[in-house]
């Protein structure tokens, strides 16, 4: 019995997108805020404020959050999903870079990678050759 259900769920996905790292972030996210709403919840339960507009809020955030992962997952546009996920790896990846600095070329919009706490520097752009200083 359960092979055919493991069969069928099979069957249903095949073509769609799946899981991915944005997604395991969303779910993170939705799995946080709501926890951070049933704390909030208890030590604010007689607030009216947080009753009328903070609880519907985080509610909110919390289904969005996992209403997207799920219109993600079962998605059959691979190809926008994964451009997605490619944007969101390289936000992520500058967020957690502790030894580089990222700057824009103000001639051509190109990014610029620079190495931290050098102070002022002149940062020539790889792509126009147009130079500019900046603090790291």
């Amino acid at each position: 019995m359960f092979r055919r259900i493991g069969a069928s769920i099979r069957r249903f996905m095949y073509g769609r997108y799946g899981s991915d790292e944005l997604n395991l972030a969303l779910l993170i996210t939705a799995v946080i805020v709501s926890l951070l709403n049933t704390l909030l919840s208890l030590f604010l339960h007689n607030s009216r404020i947080f009753s009328f507009v903070i609880y519907p809020l985080l509610h909110l955030l919390v289904m969005a959050s996992i209403l997207l992962c799920m219109c993600r997952a079962l998605s059959r546009n691979i190809y926008k999903r994964r451009q997605e996920n490619k944007r969101f790896r390289f936000f992520w990846s500058r967020l957690t870079d502790r030894h580089n600095r990222y700057f824009r070329c103000p001639k051509c919009k190109q990014m610029v990678r620079v190495p931290k706490k050098r102070g002022k520097i002149n940062i020539r752009c790889p792509k126009c050759g147009e130079k500019f200083i900046r603090k790291t």
